[in-house]
């Protein structure tokens, strides 16, 4: 699989790469076009060697005349193509019009696209709408994207499946559900987060050669999250220099969700790790795993001691709403020391507001949306702008959990790409929240503990669906890879 670029962009940040290109460097656009139209039928040819024949749809600016371009190649090459146009080839402009000139010369062949047509092909080149699409999907276009996802045929998607917005990876009314996306330039933000990963497929990169001055002049929005090995332990080191993490939570009938919490913190190798719980319960909590040492606190007064021997806290799991909750969370919301917020931790927090400096928020889309005051959806409508906005009003380091989770801190706005749907069951966000605390406790920053602890959280959960699938997979699956990933 390719090595794809770190940094992400938002799609007027890559036109404006690709004007620097064109009027700095000196690049002409249609050369440009033409060398993604070379990426694509190398794409094309390496994923499906045997092919023969495709059906290439095409819209009405330069996705389009990229698959112009990618029609003559097949086409030159002995393909049987024909170009599906679902808009008037004669009213192109620019390089795209040079493209379609090119693909008519060479003797290829346009059908205009109706919704009856019987498309029979090998593969499909979606080149219908690219990243400037901000609107729903509608009339020819969205029946050019039903035509294709109906089609058995596989599908190559030229920069971005169409109707999928670049910056957000939502879908916008519908889109084209693509085995391969071959994107341009820059990676667009959009593809790593929200929907895209049941449309993208698998993602490939084509710079174009452009000169690599050009990326000086224009801040990524974005970056991806790329594992970091931990540095090996000196050979002289003992528990005191691993920290000591305190998980806070575990109310009446939730005490699972600390358990989870305070095991993945010794996985992922916390030094020491301490559980604060409703008394009932701390005598057995750990009778299957004596290494953590349990507490029973009722009060804030009896929490006090814990807090002060405590290098990490991890408040939330399990931790409830309830009075014994409130009175918890007041104890310790403005500590100093580093503090991981999740689950209940987060709804007591939206509903008493305290911004912080030192503390990680690990919420999912609907504690997401409690933290911001809006809906669930306002969330996944645009993912980065969520955790930004969380960040800036709560302070420390701020994510929102699903498919390629967003994090961002004070310095820099990230995605991880682990993980699967499998982690779509109870307990994976309590383990989460136990990684960033151990790695917190081992001494790593806000920023990189919250980035490293999630890709590894979520690269776990992948070695564990490799071995049982992704349905069943439980939580505690996780616990055995995390302790293997650190390592």
């Amino acid at each position: 699989m390719q090595k794809l670029p770190i940094k992400l962009y938002r799609a007027a940040q890559v036109r404006e790469l690709d004007r620097l290109a064109i009027e700095e460097h000196g690049i002409p656009g249609i050369e440009l076009m033409t060398r993604a139209g070379d990426a694509l039928f190398q794409s094309l040819q390496n994923h499906w060697p045997q092919a023969r024949s495709l059906a290439v749809f095409c819209g009405a600016g330069n996705n389009g005349g990229d698959g112009y371009i990618v029609a003559r190649l097949a086409l030159v090459a002995g393909y049987q193509v024909t170009v599906y146009a679902v808009s008037d080839p004669e009213q192109l402009k620019g390089d795209a019009r040079i493209a379609w000139q090119q693909f008519v010369d060479a003797g290829g062949r346009i059908v205009s696209f109706n919704a009856g047509l019987a498309i029979d092909a090998d593969i499909i080149v979606d080149a219908l709408l690219g990243t400037g699409l901000d609107r729903l999907v509608t009339g020819d276009y969205a029946d050019a994207i039903a035509a294709i996802n109906a089609n058995p045929a596989k599908v190559l998607a030229v920069d971005i499946p169409s109707g999928l917005h670049a910056d957000t990876g939502n879908v916008l009314g519908d889109a084209v559900i693509a085995d391969v996306s071959v994107t341009f330039i820059g990676l667009k933000q959009g593809l790593f987060t929200g929907l895209a990963a049941d449309y993208c497929g698998e993602i490939e990169f084509a710079s174009l050669a452009v000169p690599d001055a050009i990326f000086d002049q224009v801040q990524a929005s974005a970056a991806r999250v790329i594992y970091q090995p931990i540095n090996p332990r000196k050979r002289c080191a003992h528990k005191g220099h691993n920290g000591h993490v305190l998980v806070v939570g575990g109310d009446t009938g939730y005490s699972g969700a600390a358990r989870l919490a305070a095991e993945a913190a010794l996985r992922v190798g916390a030094g020491l790790v301490s559980v604060a719980t409703r008394s009932e319960h701390a005598g057995w909590m750990n009778l299957n795993r004596p290494e953590l040492m349990c507490h029973g606190v009722e009060s804030a007064q009896q929490l006090l001691p814990l807090l002060a021997k405590a290098s990490v806290i991890v408040l939330g799991p399990g931790l409830g709403q309830g009075e014994w909750a409130l009175a918890l969370f007041n104890a310790l919301i403005s500590l100093d020391k580093p503090v991981v917020i999740d689950a209940d931790g987060l709804n007591l927090l939206a509903a008493f507001p305290v911004k912080h400096y030192n503390r990680v928020l690990t919420p999912h889309p609907g504690e997401a949306a409690r933290l911001l005051n809006c809906s669930t959806a306002d969330v996944q409508q645009d993912r980065f702008a969520a955790a930004v906005a969380i960040q800036a009003k709560y302070g420390g380091v701020a994510i929102v959990k699903g498919a390629g989770t967003v994090i961002a801190s004070e310095y820099e706005v990230a995605v991880s790409s682990t993980g699967n749907p499998g982690m779509a069951s109870g307990g994976m966000g309590d383990v989460l929240a136990g990684v960033i605390g151990g790695l917190l406790a081992q001494g790593q920053s806000l920023q990189q503990a919250t980035q490293q602890g999630v890709y590894i959280h979520g690269l776990a959960a992948d070695k564990a669906a490799q071995q049982g699938g992704e349905r069943g997979l439980l939580a505690s699956d996780l616990m055995s890879y995390l302790r293997i990933l650190v390592n």
